[in-house]
């Protein structure tokens, strides 16, 4: 079990309510398409908290990878405006996120 927190890139706000929602999506998908269970998932104006349960056999960093990943690239196509805001064409903070 890990708690992540990812920031948006360059601490933007982009977490409103359409996002938020748009973001849980995707995570539902990824719980299906990986071992990924979601527990919980709250997000604030510019980042994330992520309550996730794996499989001992997926690194805390391929965790990371995924979720951020597919986050990203899913969240720009589905809410195109949030690519204006963060113009470096990147969601996430460079660093892995934060785990526990």
């Amino acid at each position: 079990m890990y708690h992540i927190v990812c920031p948006a890139k360059y601490r933007r706000v982009v977490f409103d309510e359409g996002v938020d929602i748009e973001l849980k999506r995707i995570c539902l998908e990824i719980s299906d398409r990986f071992e990924i269970n979601f527990l919980e998932i709250g997000t604030d104006k510019d980042y994330v908290h992520f309550l996730v349960q794996s499989v001992p056999t997926y690194s805390p960093k391929k965790v990371v990878q995924t979720i951020k990943s597919i986050t990203a690239r899913e969240i720009f196509k589905r809410k195109p405006s949030v690519k204006q805001v963060l113009w470096g064409g990147e969601f996430w903070s460079n660093p892995l996120c934060q785990y526990k």
